[in-house]
């Protein structure tokens, strides 16, 4: 399921491996470049992000879903174009949101879950909107078994989570509302399939 990490509830920021036998199986089923990716566009939101310390985060939240449905709408109808474009101005937005809380001290609770539901919502929608614009009996298969992963991957990683906490094997520096462990599939692999998708609807 990748980007089931927005802003607000990133994962593990530490390069060691943690302790415990959870902790080194969660290490190094996500040895990929996901976290890497971020150090580096972080700083490129970072303008954008001090420019908008006057802007609730829930707000951008609620642009960056409006523009992920928009996106899965413009599939639906076939406007493939117009479908990538929302898809990436989605993604943008989904990197701004977290940090204008952590920037400007307006991190919570609540907009890290209302961050997270948001993306999953998205990442639901988007292979929706596809098989609607294909209206093919075999990528309605094919969506319904993708979006069955991305649930059972949803419900097994927030486990995984849950369970890291409890026993302590958390990430206690993260400012961030939720301390995600990393994953096989990350955030960058799950954009960069979706824009495939996007790209080449008739191969989907």
């Amino acid at each position: 399921m990748g980007d089931l990490t927005p802003a607000g509830s990133e994962r593990i920021e530490n390069d060691d491996p943690p302790d415990g036998r959870i902790g080194r199986c969660v290490w190094f089923a996500g040895a990929m470049f996901d976290r890497r990716l971020r150090r580096r566009t972080e700083p490129m939101l970072a303008p954008v992000v001090d420019r908008m310390a006057g802007v609730e985060p829930l707000v951008v939240t609620g642009v960056g879903l409006a523009v992920g449905l928009a996106a899965a709408v413009a599939a639906g109808s076939g406007r493939w174009s117009l479908a990538l474009a929302a898809f990436v101005v989605n993604r943008v937005i989904d990197g701004i949101d977290g940090g204008i809380a952590r920037r400007h001290g307006r991190a919570s609770d609540l907009g890290g879950f209302a961050d997270l539901n948001a993306d999953v919502v998205v990442y639901a929608a988007i292979p929706l909107g596809v098989a609607v614009g294909r209206a093919d009996t075999v990528v309605w298969m094919t969506t319904a078994v993708l979006i069955a992963t991305f649930y059972l991957n949803a419900v097994a990683w927030l486990t995984l989570s849950a369970l890291l906490e409890k026993r302590g094997r958390g990430d206690r520096s993260s400012t961030t509302s939720l301390s995600m462990p990393p994953g096989l599939v990350e955030g960058a692999e799950t954009i960069g399939f979706f824009v495939l998708l996007l790209l080449v609807p008739g191969r989907g």
